[in-house]
């Protein structure tokens, strides 16, 4: 599974603070020297988790080795079902990160509710890379939603989301989706720098000032935890 080809790489660095500051870190891009602006609204992004049976994601970023790769389908808005979206597979190697993208045009939903059918209906319309993907994670373990800002400098060569709101949803052993029972999680936000390799010394000099500290943070590793202990 040859997932290192892509034109999409981009340096990615992670901070993560309480809820109550989401206000104060919003004034300090607002009054950044980059001018940060918001390009468009804000979104309600949801996300499914997929796995292997022996958790191997899960490992892979617990132990924060350099390379590892995440398999997620992901869908904006209010519905709280697998609504059209897209399959990622997410790949991380140190700062760095890509995206392989695979559009799922239609519903997932229609060919039943049942998680098998779900999965059923994302390969059915997958190309063939997406479809060894899912099925080396086959197993949905969590589902996730956040409402996402987004902001980006005037020159456009850092881009910034926050995250805040973060819901949790088990979906181990479970038939059908769960997206009532939620898990305990702590209240935090996530703020994330974005550029392209060319642009890092840009985006070193936006966080010089950012008054929160650098931290790796993984919403899936969160998530695995917060399901662990509920």
């Amino acid at each position: 599974m040859d997932l290192n080809t892509t034109e999409d790489v981009r340096m990615e660095i992670k901070f993560v603070t309480y809820a109550y500051e989401a206000d104060r870190v919003v004034q300090w891009l607002r009054l950044h020297h980059a001018a940060f602006d918001k390009p468009f609204p804000d979104r309600r992004v949801h996300n499914v988790y997929f796995d292997s049976y022996d958790y191997d994601a899960y490992g892979e970023n617990l132990s924060g080795i350099s390379k590892r790769v995440k398999v997620r389908y992901r869908w904006y808005g209010e519905e709280r079902y697998p609504d059209v979206g897209v399959l990622e597979v997410k790949c991380k190697r140190n700062k760095y990160g890509w995206k392989h993208r695979f559009p799922v045009t239609v519903s997932p939903l229609q060919s039943g509710k049942r998680w098998r059918d779900i999965r059923k209906s994302i390969t059915g319309v997958l190309p063939a890379m997406g479809r060894i993907c899912l099925d080396t994670y086959p197993q949905p373990v969590i589902l996730n939603q956040y409402d996402r800002q987004y902001f980006v400098s005037r020159d456009e060569s850092v881009r910034v989301t926050i995250d805040t709101g973060m819901k949790v949803y088990d979906q181990r052993y479970k038939s059908v989706p769960n997206v009532t029972r939620r898990a305990n999680i702590s209240d935090l936000i996530v703020i994330e720098f974005k550029a392209e390799p060319s642009a890092r010394d840009q985006v070193n000099r936006a966080v010089q000032t950012l008054p929160i500290r650098v931290n790796r943070h993984s919403k899936y590793t969160t998530g695995v935890e917060a399901i662990y202990s509920y």
